[in-house]
C-alpha cells in the first residue's frame, strides 16, 4: 500500500470487527466503502468474505480499488507478475514525468523516474484489459512509492534527497484477493452522493474527508501516474492544474455538513459504520446529529494515533525556512456505528411530480 495521510492500517482490526459484529444480528453480504482511498479497508472486508464495493473520485484510488477490491486473485495474478517480470526488465526512458518530477522537481531520483516512465509508457502499448490494467498500474504505483523524496504527501519534497529515493525501484505484485462466494465486488469513480443513492449494501462504511488538506493535491503525482495525460502543471511542487479546479465540498468547513448530510440521508443500506478524527472540519457532535437523522447511534471505539511526520515538523516555506509551530502531535479517530431506521432520502431526479 502507498503512505496514505488518513490510512486506516491501525484503526483496520476494528473496522472489521464493527462489521462482523453487525453480521451477528443482521445478514451481511455487501458493504459499501464509499471514499475507499488506497482501498485498505475494502481489501480487509473482502478478505473476510464479504462483497465489497469501493467507490472514490480520483483516478488513482479508483486503480487502487480496482485492483484490491474489484480483481479477483484467479483472474489475473499469473498474467500481473508475467508483465511486472517484464517492466522489472526493461532499461529506463527518461521523458516529460523524468523531467517534471526528477528535475523541474526532486520527488524521484533521475534514474528511476526514467524506469517508470519506460513501464508506464510500456503498458499503454499492451492495451491491458482495465482490471489487470489497474493491478499492474497499482504495482508501478506502490514501487514508485517506495523510492520517493517526501514525508508522505506530495504538497513538497524534501531539500535532501530521502534514503530510500536511492534504493532502485522494483514492482512487486500486489495483495489480491481471491473470489468470495458472493457476486463479483466492484469499484466505482462516482460523486459520493450519487455512489450513496445507487450502490446498495447491507452496511455502508464512510470515511470521509475531514480537513482542509485535498487529496488530489497530497497525491498529484500518482493522479499523473495512472492518468498519464502529460498535465499542465503549476508551483514548486509541480501540481496537476486541475488541483486548482478539482475542489471537494468535503474540504470546506462551510459546505461540509450540507455534502456529508446528503451522503447520509441518500444511504441504502441497513447499518452504517463511520470512521471520524477530532481534527475535522466540524466536530463530533456535529457528526452524531447528522448521523441520528437515519437512526439511533452508537460511539464503538475512540482510538489516538499520531498525525503523519509532515504535521509534526513544523510548517516550512518553499524555502525551507520554518514559520510555523506544531500545536499537536495526536489525533483520535472516532468509529459511530448507526443501526439504519429512517429510509433514504432519493434523489431529486427520482421524485416524481
Amino acid at each position: 500500500m502507498i503512505k496514505y495521510l488518513g490510512s486506516k492500517r491501525r484503526l483496520l482490526p476494528l473496522i472489521e470487527q464493527t462489521v462482523t459484529d453487525i453480521a451477528a444480528d443482521i445478514d451481511v453480504v455487501t458493504v459499501l466503502d464509499l471514499f475507499s482511498g488506497t482501498s485498505r479497508v475494502g481489501q480487509g472486508l473482502k478478505r473476510l468474505g464479504y462483497r465489497v464495493l469501493a467507490n472514490d473520485h480520483t483516478a488513482y484510488a479508483h486503480t487502487l480499488a480496482r485492483c484490491y477490491v474489484e480483481a479477483d486473485a484467479e483472474d489475473v495474478a499469473d498474467d500481473a507478475r508475467a508483465i511486472i517480470a517484464e517492466l522489472n526488465a526493461l532499461p529506463g526512458r527518461a521523458g516529460w514525468f523524468t523531467e517534471l518530477y526528477s528535475e523541474q522537481s526532486r520527488f524521484i531520483q533521475p534514474g528511476n523516474a526514467a524506469r517508470i516512465e519506460a513501464a508506464r509508457e510500456h503498458i499503454v502499448t499492451l492495451r491491458l484489459p482495465p482490471v489487470l490494467e489497474a493491478v499492474v498500474l497499482t504495482s508501478l504505483m506502490e514501487a514508485a512509492d517506495r523510492v520517493d523524496s517526501t514525508v508522505g504527501v506530495q504538497m513538497a519534497y524534501l531539500k535532501q534527497w530521502s534514503r530510500r529515493s536511492q534504493n532502485h525501484l522494483e514492482l512487486r505484485m500486489p495483495e489480491v484477493i481471491n473470489k468470495t462466494t458472493h457476486a463479483p465486488s466492484a469499484a466505482s469513480r462516482l460523486d459520493a452522493a450519487d455512489a450513496a443513492a445507487t450502490l446498495i449494501s447491507d452496511v455502508a462504511y464512510l470515511d470521509p474527508p475531514y480537513n482542509r488538506h485535498s487529496y488530489l493535491s497530497n497525491y498529484h503525482v500518482w493522479e499523473t501516474l495512472v492518468a498519464w495525460d502529460t498535465p499542465e502543471v503549476y508551483g514548486i511542487a509541480k501540481k496537476r492544474i486541475d488541483c486548482k479546479t478539482r475542489k471537494s465540498a468535503f474540504n470546506t468547513p462551510s459546505q461540509f455538513k450540507r455534502v456529508f448530510g446528503e451522503v447520509v440521508d441518500r444511504l441504502q443500506t441497513k447499518a452504517i459504520v463511520v470512521s471520524f478524527s477530532n481534527e475535522g472540519v466540524v466536530g463530533e457532535d456535529d457528526i452524531v446529529e447528522m448521523l441520528s437523522r437515519r437512526g439511533p447511534v452508537r460511539l464503538v471505539a475512540e482510538q489516538g494515533y499520531q498525525r503523519y511526520v509532515g504535521a509534526r515538523i513544523g510548517i516550512h516555506s518553499p524555502a525551507g525556512v520554518r514559520v510555523g509551530e506544531v500545536t499537536h502531535t495526536e489525533n483520535v479517530e472516532y468509529l459511530f456505528v448507526v443501526d439504519v431506521e429512517t429510509p433514504a432520502v432519493p434523489r431529486t431526479s427520482d421524485v416524481v411530480a
